[in-house]
């Protein structure tokens, strides 16, 4: 892949997905009070408007919030500078590579966004069955950054591989 198309995909996708994940959010915000849950898939989906301030699955929520306002943005600032400094390098082979690393950088700038605009993350996709297993709430960024870093692994795996 050229390198004017790679920097177009990363355009479009990351693109793509901070609208999406902003998108949801600010409609979830606006339409939802804090803590309330709509059903939608009864006793397995719903949509829950709640506010994580640390990091993956809450992790890191404790800290001194004071902290974590500086130290979110930053990892994310040096996360995406990595990664654009990767992808300029990325041999054109690597179209996995490519496209993960696209969805983690939109996925990362979305959440970075409420981070630096409220100091938490909204969450809203709510799974869970019954009152027996409960999911972690996340959003659009971070199914972006899952199935990114995904593929990321799934390439790694395959261009492992095919090198041995």
């Amino acid at each position: 892949m050229q390198i004017r198309s790679r920097w177009r995909l990363l355009g479009w996708v990351a693109g793509l997905v901070l609208v999406l994940d902003q998108a949801t959010k600010l409609h979830v915000h606006n339409t939802f009070a804090l803590y309330e849950s709509r059903p939608l898939v009864e006793n397995f989906f719903a949509l829950t408007y709640v506010r994580n301030s640390g990091s993956a699955f809450g992790l890191l929520a404790r800290y001194n919030p004071d902290v974590l306002r500086i130290f979110f943005p930053a990892v994310t600032v040096l996360a995406v500078v990595l990664l654009v400094w990767y992808l300029s390098r990325l041999p054109a082979s690597q179209t996995l590579t490519l496209w993960g690393a696209c969805l983690v950088i939109g996925g990362a700038v979305g959440n970075g966004i409420d981070r630096f605009r409220i100091g938490q993350v909204i969450d809203f996709l709510d799974v869970h069955w019954y009152d027996v297993y409960h999911w972690p709430a996340f959003n659009v960024a971070d199914s972006a950054i899952c199935v990114g870093v995904g593929l990321l692994v799934l390439d790694a795996f395959r261009t492992a591989r095919v090198e041995s």
